[in-house]
């Protein structure tokens, strides 16, 4: 098993728009880590998740409640998140005394669904900052429905929020497809999956989108945002089933390539990964690790019901 330094954190910051599925996959990469050996502690910072799936070993409900905010103060359910927000910032000393309780561990972070904390409010940012200070090390992990590609403007659409949440965010940064098993729920698309994941040619989209007078100004509205996340060059997606373990081995891979954790903190872990890296080919690798956690998988009480996916896929 891969360990850490107490002065280094690793771990994921979960964000993306309510319904995309973060707190779904918050408890099945927490299961899917701990099964290949990984010391992980979810941090729930979202005062407007009541029942989760997942014991926190931290609860922003332990410092600020939503609801509470909500009677208070007479606020809405989005005012009430960015005062939660705020407060958490003023009171940045509560999450870094639990971190410090849960010391040595990976940690996912599952955020508030609301987009504007992350593509105008200060507040996100300026908590990052804190914990980059107090020594974490994370890759943000933007969660987008797959619904959204059965859509062309509605996927352009998501495109441009993944761009602005990038470089507002300002972290190692990882976009991911979620429920790519439902991908054609909604409709079905214009294209193959890896035009979606690449983010290819977007005029092809746009050209897809109805040509008449009603639609006209939105069409051309369209063809400028496809325009300017091309320009960027910047998004592309990871697709992901969290009932697939190949496709989670997948976004695991990416995540520890993007915030360091694969690299290791100490020169004989690095040395080790080396040498790994130079004995097998990397597909040959990659088919290894798969295997490893089937293997590791078969020995929970879900094993069974796994390895029967599996075999499917």
């Amino acid at each position: 098993m891969t360990t850490t330094s107490a002065s280094v954190i690793f771990g994921q910051l979960v964000i993306g728009a309510p319904g995309a599925g973060k707190t779904t996959y918050c408890e099945a990469m927490s299961r899917f880590l701990k099964a290949i050996g990984r010391d992980v502690a979810i941090v729930n910072i979202d005062p407007a998740n009541e029942q989760v799936p997942y014991e926190a070993d931290i609860d922003i409900a332990n410092l600020i409640k939503l609801e509470e905010v909500m009677e208070h103060y007479k606020l809405g359910p989005n005012g009430g998140l960015v005062y939660c927000m705020e407060f958490l910032e003023k009171n940045i000393s509560w999450l870094l005394d639990e971190l410090t309780r849960i010391k040595g561990k990976y940690i996912l972070i599952d955020c508030p669904g609301q987009v504007e904390l992350y593509t105008h409010n200060q507040s996100v940012r300026n908590i990052l900052n804190h914990l980059e200070k107090h020594g974490a090390r994370l890759c943000s992990v933007n969660l987008i429905d797959s619904h959204y590609c059965a859509d062309p403007s509605k996927y352009v659409a998501v495109c441009l929020t993944s761009l602005n949440a990038m470089m507002r965010i300002e972290l190692p940064h990882i976009n991911i497809l979620s429920k790519v098993d439902l991908i054609e729920k909604y409709g079905k698309l214009d294209f193959g999956i890896d035009f979606y994941t690449e983010v290819l040619d977007l005029e092809y989209l746009v050209d897809r989108m109805p040509d008449d007078p009603f639609t006209a100004k939105h069409k051309k509205l369209t063809k400028a945002i496809t325009d300017l996340v091309q320009d960027y060059g910047l998004v592309n997606f990871v697709p992901l089933s969290v009932d697939s373990k190949e496709m989670m081995l997948g976004v695991k891979n990416a995540i520890d390539k993007a915030n360091g954790y694969c690299f290791g903190v100490t020169a004989e872990e690095r040395n080790i990964q080396s040498m790994m890296g130079t004995a097998f080919g990397a597909t040959d690798f990659e088919y290894n690790k798969t295997q490893e956690v089937r293997e590791k998988y078969m020995e929970t009480e879900e094993g069974e019901r796994i390895t029967n996916h599996l075999g499917q896929i």
